[in-house]
């Protein structure tokens, strides 16, 4: 049987085989956390988690992609995964070994048809970066152009369904352990987002997205897709210069450069929040770029989340509840974001990581994002465990899950930057003026413009 042409191949990577492999390699990591836990639940054994957990980050850790990023994200969102598995899976790497020069060819061939190095003047076949999900290729359009190639690796569909899978299973292991919080709506927001992501042209339009929502943004640069030479698997954009922020972390720069780039980030991560209900949802230190004239490159645009006015406005209300210590605003909010069954014994546990969370917005002084040591935000994380558990657990909105990462995520970054800001001001500075009827228009319009589907 000759070989199936390059775009049919590529439409037969989602199959039961590539799935089937993919489920063979991480049920085995997942079904010994199974066995783990019925024991201590139905024979009171008592199992090292923390060796198991070891175990576990192993196995991920040679795998490409979506479990690996997923595991990412559960570690940021407090009791999503027990803490002997947090620890371990915080410290997985996106860095996957790279794809050779023989995949790349078939793929470019797949994608842009058999003559597609003619559109091209020059383009390195050697990886110059890899993600989770792909690999970069820098090159140059015959217009002289410097741009990055996103190559998706081969069978990604398959490994996302297999992967989502073995998460479904994982976190329903850990609710029969401990219900604190009930999982549904995570999965299925995350298993949303992800496969949001297999699809480039979708990351291209919201590239296009944050292009109108920063235009006017000082410090802030946002890669343009170039539409003509992307597809649902390869997504040409212009090359930024610059280098990985954690690199130039390392060098020790001076804190007002520090500063600086802190500014530029929480302008480029609020700002489209509070004018368009947009955010950003993997904000960690590998997606920026520090630039060589000190400001910052965004990078990677696949995990986009688009909020209902009414969402942003109770982000609002909850920051103006816990800095008033109005409990009834803060229930209000919470409708607002979604939760259910809201009492005034959930606002008051709530509003421990809410006050966790706003706590350095409602200090109008210069000053680090966090001031106390590195454990405690796990200890405000414990105590609200401890409080969720003893009024039978809270089941957090699908809006939740990004929202709380992408505010953890953030914060830990101007941890590492050390910048010494008044945040106070500049969130003051984003919400003023802040209407829902005004957010509602802006949002339709700049969607509308850069072509991006709504979120469901």
């Amino acid at each position: 049987m000759p070989p199936l042409p390059p775009r049919m191949a590529d439409r037969n990577e989602v199959s039961l085989f590539g799935s089937v492999r993919r489920f063979a390699r991480t049920s085995g990591a997942v079904g010994g956390i199974a066995a783990r836990v019925a024991g201590e639940r139905v024979f009171g054994f008592k199992t090292d988690r923390a060796a198991h957990a070891e175990d576990l980050r192993a196995i991920l850790g040679g795998l490409k992609g979506p479990l690996m990023k997923v595991a990412q994200i559960l570690t940021t969102i407090p009791d999503a995964l027990p803490p002997e598995y947090a620890a371990e899976l915080s410290e997985l790497q996106a860095n996957a070994p790279p794809m050779g020069a023989g995949f790349v060819r078939r793929r470019m061939a797949g994608e842009l048809g058999p003559d597609w190095q003619s559109r091209f003047r020059s383009f390195g076949q050697e990886a110059a970066a890899a993600a989770s999900l792909g690999q970069v290729h820098r090159a140059t359009l015959l217009d002289g152009r410097d741009v990055a190639c996103k190559l998706q690796y081969p069978d990604m569909p398959s490994t996302v369904e297999a992967d989502l899978r073995q998460l479904k299973l994982a976190m329903a292991v850990y609710h029969r352990m401990d219900n604190a919080i009930q999982h549904d709506e995570i999965y299925k927001e995350l298993a949303e987002r992800l496969r949001e992501e297999l699809d480039y042209l979708r990351e291209a339009a919201q590239m296009r997205l944050y292009r109108t929502m920063l235009d006017d943004v000082p410090d802030v640069h946002v890669p343009e897709a170039i539409a003509e030479l992307t597809t649902p698997r390869l997504l040409t954009m212009t090359w930024l210069e610059g280098g990985p922020l954690q690199r130039w972390i390392e060098t020790d720069p001076p804190l007002e450069a520090r500063n600086r780039v802190a500014e530029a980030l929480f302008r480029a991560w609020y700002l489209p929040l509070y004018r368009f209900g947009v955010i950003h949802g993997d904000p960690h230190l590998g997606n920026y770029q520090v630039r060589p004239d000190g400001a910052v490159n965004l990078l990677d645009f696949g995990a986009i989340r688009v909020f209902p006015p009414r969402f942003v406005s109770g982000v609002i209300d909850l920051f103006e509840a816990v800095r008033d210590g109005n409990a009834e605003k803060a229930a209000t909010a919470y409708r607002n974001w979604g939760f259910k069954d809201i009492t005034p014994a959930k606002v008051e546990v709530l509003n421990e990581w809410a006050r966790f969370l706003y706590e350095p917005l409602l200090q109008d002084r210069v000053r680090r994002i966090q001031e106390t040591d590195g454990q405690f935000g796990r200890s405000v994380a414990e105590k609200v465990h401890a409080g969720l558990k003893s009024i039978g657990g809270v089941k957090p909105p699908r809006e939740f899950v990004l929202m709380d990462r992408s505010a953890v995520g953030l914060g830990s970054v101007f941890l590492r930057l050390k910048a010494e800001l008044n945040w106070s001001r500049l969130y003051q500075e984003v919400v003023a003026g802040f209407d829902e009827a005004a957010l509602a228009r802006r949002q339709s319009d700049a969607l509308a413009v850069a072509g991006v589907p709504p979120t469901r």
